[in-house]
């Protein structure tokens, strides 16, 4: 089954000279490079002859077969693989030292919204203090580019994931200030010390290195996405299982993802977050009638589709931007740059530092602080909640005049 045929529109090709200048003949590295779109950027780094791919990850097996893949079909090319976590400073720091990348692409993330809801701790630890880990030692290293990839669940958050993911953003963003975020410099400074230089919060040097995001919707294909889970319950005959009739997500290939985070990197100035023109988002339940069609079954005759209901942390819309964003035009006509005001440096400090503190917390606790660090943030369970106690404040005089 062709994955690109089931988008509803024709693939954006965005090869083009200035990833050749870009990516040829650089030190790159690659985190989470084990990953669906990891794996698929190293692929495509390797079509511009880099002068090295150093390709992290954490996942022994993920790594050695990527390792195995691109050592196979390009014969002799420097290329290191190394097992690593994000979260582990010291190593990361060893590690950019000795390797001297010039470009980052930094893919590493918890990204499955249902077990991040389970783990809010974890998802920060990872999506936020991971990504300031490597992005602090980018920095610290002179690395020329970094790019972080974020997703449309930044956007109005409604999951973990999604809140995790903009508070990544904000991060990176602020490294391009000039300024230092991390410099404590609030009341709360005293109290956060010891939180603080845990988790690294302390003064680094500066460098000019050009940060920069890319969000972008699902991508077909990608490991625990809806359309190998479709293809693995048409194949075991049913029931193909879609959480609401009206579920709707942006779609791309995941070719497409990994081309569009090496562009950004290549036209960005620093501090842009990238979006794409996706075309309109997919109707979930129609994705689930092609692919069983494609199959020569009939839905409802000889497949069974099954509602089973919304997951934690999950929209039914998805978006690329808010509704009062302003996106302007790239030097690419497919690609458009949020344009925003950002975060101060020190509210990115004082933001750190709340979320520093609940890592080890309750869930309530975490979610507490991710709505207090991103206002958009709106968890579905506590939407309804305030929803609930509305009325029931509106209510009650009325029972008491009774």
């Amino acid at each position: 089954m062709s994955l690109p045929d089931l988008l509803g529109r024709k693939t954006i090709n965005l090869d083009t000279p200035e990833l050749q200048r870009f990516v040829g003949g650089k030190r790159l590295l690659v985190t989470g490079a084990g990953g669906s779109i990891g794996s698929e950027i190293c692929r495509q780094i390797m079509k511009f002859c880099p002068a090295s791919l150093v390709l992290v990850d954490r996942c022994e097996n993920a790594l050695f077969e990527i390792d195995q893949e691109l050592r196979h079909r390009w014969l002799g090319a420097p290329i290191k693989p190394i097992i690593a976590d994000i979260c582990d400073q010291a190593r990361i720091e060893r590690l950019f030292a000795s390797e001297s990348p010039q470009v980052v692409f930094h893919a590493a993330a918890h990204k499955h919204v249902p077990m991040m809801e389970s783990n809010p701790g974890e998802a920060i630890k990872n999506n936020v203090f991971g990504t300031k880990t490597v992005a602090d030692a980018a920095r610290a290293t002179g690395v020329h580019s970094f790019v972080l990839i974020s997703t449309d669940k930044a956007v109005n958050p409604t999951s973990v994931m999604g809140a995790a993911k903009r508070v990544a953003e904000l991060y990176v963003q602020s490294l391009n200030t000039g300024h230092r975020p991390w410099a404590i410099g609030h009341s709360e400074a005293d109290s956060a010390t010891a939180i603080s230089t845990a988790y690294g919060l302390g003064p680094k040097a500066s460098s000019a290195t050009r940060f920069t995001a890319v969000r972008f919707g699902n991508v077909l294909g990608s490991s625990g996405s809806v359309v190998p889970i479709f293809e693995k319950q048409i194949l075991a005959g049913g029931p193909v299982t879609v959480t609401h009739a009206d579920m709707r997500r942006f779609f791309m290939t995941i070719p497409e993802a990994s081309q569009l985070v090496m562009q950004a990197g290549a036209i960005g100035a620093g501090g842009e977050i990238f979006v794409l023109d996706m075309g309109e988002p997919v109707r979930i339940l129609d994705l689930a009638h092609e692919m069983i069609r494609r199959h020569g079954l009939v839905a409802g005759r000889d497949i069974e589709v099954k509602i089973t209901g919304t997951r934690p942390g999950e929209k039914l819309y998805e978006e690329l931007a808010c509704d009062n964003d302003q996106t302007v035009p790239t030097s690419h006509h497919k690609i458009r740059v949020w344009s925003l005001p950002r975060y101060t440096p020190a509210e990115v400090q004082n933001v750190l530092t709340k979320l520093s503190r609940v890592v080890e917390a309750e869930r309530e606790q975490v979610i507490d602080a991710l709505m207090d660090v991103v206002p958009e943030y709106a968890p579905p369970d506590r939407v309804m909640t305030r929803k609930l106690e509305s009325v029931s404040t509106s209510i009650a005089p009325l029972v008491v005049a009774a």
